[in-house]
């Protein structure tokens, strides 16, 4: 393999989405992932170890060569995509147009992959050199509910002094980012005929009337927790169901809400338990928590890094990634890598060639950069 190019290339070949809520799709895609990137740092001097977090799909640990008993940094990038439903291109032909790679994961994130690959394959001859131990770890399962991240952290946190996510920020350093819970709440009623409601107790408006307080008042209590780069908490109510036929009052109605929280909101309590508590017409039936992530500025870590790259951006984010887990666990933790997050779940997915090799570069001077 002769460029960070050609890898990407060969990564999004294989193809690797995400099998979670995805009728049909073959599970084997992450272990596939594994087992090419196992190949390609192994001849490095890499130590090659894969963990299941699920039966079938693993993360993939490579360690470093050199002397254990040093301090170990991490790049983690996620071994899995999104869908390739909707895509108006070949999500897997990595055809290069227009001075761009195309096809599912080129952006979000085997090409923030291929450059982190590509930085370790440069430095090869000096990795077992270096004071730090620069590992690398593909997370199965990113885009869903993050399996991979959280047992990687529950079993081996206490073995890293600092973490980079792959993820497309445009090379920028995103050091904060929002947490989520996604819950989906239930209010039960009962039905009777239509031509006599008052016989009956209405689901659809029970739940009407707790999303307009979850909207009015919970967001209220939201928006007073803010954060002076990722702005206030959030909430979204993004599916309604409810109900058979209009002629029947329906006895039960479903709503399913995002809810994006900055650190100061979640600082006493989890934001599951404060919906909970808030609820008085429904009830939570199905909830997943992530936490946000909020390392300082002025971290030793980001100091290093700008260092080594004195133009180094800090921003923050709305979403979160993998990285919420390693920070939650006690590694401090960024996300970073090549590519726009604008082109990441695309119909027409790419990266630009030149953000790619500049991505590659960053790396590899990063790496390079930790002899000093």
């Amino acid at each position: 393999m002769n460029s960070v190019i050609e890898l990407l290339q060969a990564l999004i070949r294989i193809p690797s989405v995400n099998p979670d809520g995805d009728p049909g799709v073959s599970p084997e895609g992450e272990s596939a992932m594994a087992a090419f990137i196992g190949e390609f740092l192994e001849p490095l001097g890499f130590k090659i170890t894969q963990e299941e977090p699920l039966p079938g799909r693993p993360n993939l640990i490579a360690r470093a060569p050199g002397p254990e008993n040093r301090q170990r940094i991490l790049l983690g990038p996620h071994l899995d995509t999104v869908s390739i439903a909707g895509m108006s291109i070949d999500p897997f032909s990595a055809e290069i147009k227009d001075g761009k790679i195309w096809g599912r994961g080129s952006s979000d994130t085997k090409g923030p992959m291929a450059a982190m690959l590509w930085g370790l394959k440069e430095n090869a001859a000096n990795l077992a050199n270096l004071p730090i131990a620069v590992d690398f770890v593909g997370f199965m399962g990113e885009e869903s509910s993050q399996p991979g991240s959280q047992h990687f952290a529950q079993h081996h946190a206490d073995e890293y002094e600092f973490a980079i996510a792959g993820e497309p920020t445009s090379l920028e350093a995103v050091y904060c980012t929002k947490g989520c819970l996604w819950a989906t709440i239930e209010a039960q009623g009962r039905s009777t005929h239509a031509s006599q409601p008052h016989l009956g107790d209405n689901a659809i408006m029970k739940l009407t009337e707790e999303l307009n307080r979850l909207v009015n008042d919970f967001g209220g209590q939201l928006s007073n927790h803010s954060h002076q780069v990722l702005g206030s908490s959030t909430i979204n109510i993004g599916k309604i169901k409810g109900g058979t036929r209009a002629n029947i009052v329906p006895d039960k109605a479903s709503a399913e809400i995002d809810i994006r929280t900055v650190p100061s909101f979640i600082e006493n309590q989890s934001g599951i338990d404060q919906l909970r508590d808030f609820l008085t017409h429904a009830e939570i039936t199905n909830a997943m928590e992530f936490p946000p992530m909020d390392l300082k500025s002025d971290h030793a870590w980001i100091g290093r890094l700008k260092t080594i790259h004195p133009n180094l951006i800090l921003t923050g984010a709305p979403w979160f990634s993998d990285a919420s887990h390693l920070a939650n666990a006690g590694i401090p933790s960024i996300c970073l890598g090549p590519g726009s997050i604008d082109q990441a779940h695309t119909a027409d997915e790419f990266i630009k060639i030149p953000d790619l090799e500049k991505g590659a570069d960053w790396f590899s001077h990063l790496i390079a950069g930790l002899s000093d």
